[in-house]
């Protein structure tokens, strides 16, 4: 791939509510902390995810040193209400950190559009549209009414928290190596089931029911062909990823995978990838709670600043969304960041 770097990271992770305070507030079943392993999940209070994702670009582009003229395109990948109706989430992002006059647009490939929003960037950066850095954000607040963290999509509790990555021309602290995507509509019932469309947001269920979505579409075509297409997707992206960078997955020091929960993580990636959960950032992940599309620029920002990703490291990012679609990207850290000296962000995201 063409010189493409990684410049800076950052994180907003407002605060955090322990699993075993949900389960006795009731909010939460008791069946999903074994079936997850996850402890906590990042919480919101009161921050809109739009606020959240200007935090952490500002953080971000601070680290990178990059000023709004240095900025050539802002790209926020979401899946859920960014806080207002209507309205270009992005613009109020480019706003909020830089200021300046480049496109900034919204990326919508559910939990997919972290790596989505870098190959779009990447390939904007290399195709003589800009010469400088590019501002890759990401957000989400699942909250009631629309969304139950808990139960909406069994098997992997969702969270609050924005996420930030500075793409760039210039040099960094890590290289872009390589990048697939890959996409199977076969499978995009998956998250939509059998009910009619509608004119208004929630207007067949809410909160949202994934599971029963997933049963609809696996009594049509059976769980076999859902299964195994969706690791077929998985592995095209993985393969191509790796091929392009001339190595092989056992060669990776760190492999970032999706926030899903434990029992989710053994039957996708552990045991059919040979992946071994030292090698993840799954203690940091099941503190976390699944972001939506920020899951890989927060665990890559956590390698950094926790002191785990060392110059010469090769980081693996691995991503799916609803859809469906995959993504994979290879990352090798060339440096440690000045910026990388810092404590890790605490709960509060101070």
């Amino acid at each position: 791939m063409e010189d493409i770097y990684l410049r800076g990271t950052a994180v907003r992770l407002p605060s955090r509510l322990r699993v075993d305070d949900a389960v006795a507030s009731g909010e939460c079943p008791p069946g999903l902390v074994a079936a997850t392993g996850t402890v906590s999940v990042a919480y919101s209070p009161d921050e809109s995810a739009a606020e959240m994702a200007a935090h952490a670009a500002r953080a971000a582009l601070a680290r990178a040193g990059s000023a709004p003229a240095d900025v050539d395109l802002v790209l926020h990948a979401d899946t859920y209400h960014q806080g207002q109706d209507l309205w270009p989430v992005a613009s109020y992002i480019q706003r909020e950190a830089l200021g300046n006059n480049c496109p900034a647009m919204e990326i919508r490939q559910m939990s997919n559009g972290g790596l989505a929003a870098l190959d779009l960037a990447a390939a904007y950066l290399t195709a003589g549209h800009g010469h400088g850095d590019a501002l890759l954000t990401s957000a989400d607040r699942f909250c009631t009414p629309g969304i139950d963290r808990w139960q909406t999509d069994p098997g992997t509790p969702y969270a609050d928290g924005a996420a930030a990555l500075v793409l760039s021309r210039r040099g960094g602290f890590a290289r872009l190596v390589s990048l697939a995507l890959h996409a199977d509509p076969s499978l995009e019932p998956l998250h939509r089931g059998d009910e009619p469309f509608t004119r208004a947001p929630f207007s067949n269920r809410m909160p949202v029911d994934f599971e029963e979505a997933k049963r609809a579409f696996v009594g049509r075509v059976g769980m076999s062909y859902a299964i195994t297409r969706a690791h077929a997707g998985q592995q095209t992206v993985l393969k191509q990823a790796l091929a392009d960078a001339g190595m092989e997955l056992g060669d990776a020091r760190w492999v970032v995978l999706p926030h899903f929960g434990r029992r989710r993580l053994q039957s996708i990636y552990y045991k059919p990838f040979g992946i071994e959960p030292a090698s993840t950032t799954w203690e940091f992940s099941r503190t976390v709670g699944h972001l939506g599309a920020g899951d890989q620029f927060a665990s890559l920002d956590h390698l950094l600043v926790s002191s785990k990703a060392a110059p010469g490291d090769r980081c693996v990012l691995v991503s799916v969304g609803a859809g469906y679609s995959w993504g994979c990207a290879v990352v090798e850290i060339t440096e440690r960041p000045d910026w990388a000296e810092v404590r890790e962000e605490s709960p509060d995201g101070s």
